[in-house]
């Protein structure tokens, strides 16, 4: 047996034995509720990058999706939205999907062939799907259903879907990498809550979690996706030219777990607690992301660019309002390791270091951005 085929099954029964030993967590979920600390009334960057992906979406529709092999028997269409959380960003998502889709079936002449169209609302189980069909449009233009489950697994039967979506929900990972909460590793992230400024040991556990990620997510994507069908991806990503610890979000973070051990200093949390905690978090590159999709084999990039979100600098003005941003998306996995009681003081103290700075508050200073990647399934 060559040497490289030993290692490759060497890393596999690797990866078996951490399953075991460590399954899988419940990955984060958004703050639920209609509440003033909920995703659904601080997720207006968010909504920026579903609003500017409308023309994309019509654009590849028209472009790349073959109406006339959706639906010969009327049938119903189905299309999926990975990561959903709790509205009102993924209405506005799958309604401009369904648009860009009926719009063709016009063009061809077929206005009285279009046939129903029935949406799948995917997010881990624990998110809060209460919330997200009560707030369902009520001239929506399609059946809902809720599909529980992480995206890294299959969700869905086989070839049955000819359009899956998913926008702002790949960075994050499936589990936190074991090496970075390993004293004895030498990716032991002490310290720290996130890979911003750490050692290469920790980034590159990081990369090789969401390299695993990807990989698990196309595997289930391409048994999913009818022959040809379309996969679109609006994932947040830092330029290839950049630095991940520069990135302004991974800076974000690294203020944020400063508060924390302001707060160790003081005896509001144990400093061995935060030295036990990071973020399942991590913002791949351009080329990064083409690397791992080329790796796959089952999918060709039609498209793979950079999206023109041309309100993300008015959406944020505000010490306020960034800590609401952020609490949304992160308070759950802060509160699940050091309890509710200290959200008010953690946040707090974050919006008082955003104050302090001017660097975030610049829109000058906001160098990430959001990569838009279509894929199609291949024979």
């Amino acid at each position: 047996m060559c040497i490289c085929l030993r290692e490759r099954r060497r890393e596999k029964d690797r990866e078996m034995e951490e399953e075991k030993t460590h399954p899988l967590p419940e990955s984060c979920v958004m703050n639920g509720g209609e509440g003033p600390c909920s995703y659904a009334l601080n997720s207006t960057y968010q909504r920026g990058v579903v609003e500017a992906a409308k023309e994309v979406i019509k654009e590849v529709i028209a472009n790349y999706l073959d109406v006339s092999t959706l639906s010969t028997t009327l049938k119903p269409v189905c299309i999926a939205d990975l990561g959903c959380s709790t509205g009102p960003n993924t209405f506005i998502a799958v309604q401009n999907i369904i648009e860009a889709i009926q719009i063709q079936y016009r063009s061809r002449g077929q206005n009285t062939q279009i046939p129903e169209f029935v949406v799948f609302f995917n997010d881990h189980a624990s998110n809060d799907f209460s919330t997200l069909f009560k707030s369902l449009p009520p001239n929506r233009q399609y059946f809902a259903a809720g599909v529980p489950g992480s995206f890294y697994g299959r969700l869905f039967p086989k070839a049955s879907l000819p359009f899956i979506h998913s926008s702002y929900a790949l960075h994050w990972l499936s589990r936190v990498p074991l090496e970075v909460m390993d004293e004895g590793s030498p990716a032991w992230n002490k310290g720290r809550i996130h890979y911003t400024n750490a050692p290469k040991e920790v980034v590159e556990a990081y990369a090789t979690r969401f390299a695993k990620d990807m990989e698990s997510f196309l595997i289930a994507r391409a048994q999913e996706l009818v022959v040809g069908g379309l996969l679109a991806l609006f994932i947040p990503a830092v330029p290839d030219v950049m630095s991940k610890s520069d990135s302004f979000t991974g800076l974000e973070l690294d203020l944020l777990g400063s508060c924390l051990m302001d707060m160790a200093k003081v005896g509001l949390v144990s400093e061995a607690k935060v030295d036990s905690f990071n973020l399942p978090v991590y913002y791949t590159s351009p080329k990064g992301l083409k690397t791992l999709i080329e790796r796959n084999k089952h999918f060709s990039i039609e498209r793979m660019e950079n999206l023109n979100n041309q309100k993300k600098n008015l959406i944020l003005p505000n010490p306020s309002m960034r800590s609401l941003y952020l609490r949304a998306a992160l308070e759950g996995e802060f509160a699940k390791h050091f309890g509710n009681e200290i959200m008010d003081e953690l946040f707090n103290r974050y919006s008082e270091k955003v104050v302090g700075s001017s660097f975030f508050l610049n829109p000058e200073t906001h160098k990430s951005i959001i990569l838009f990647a279509l894929l199609k399934r291949k024979d």
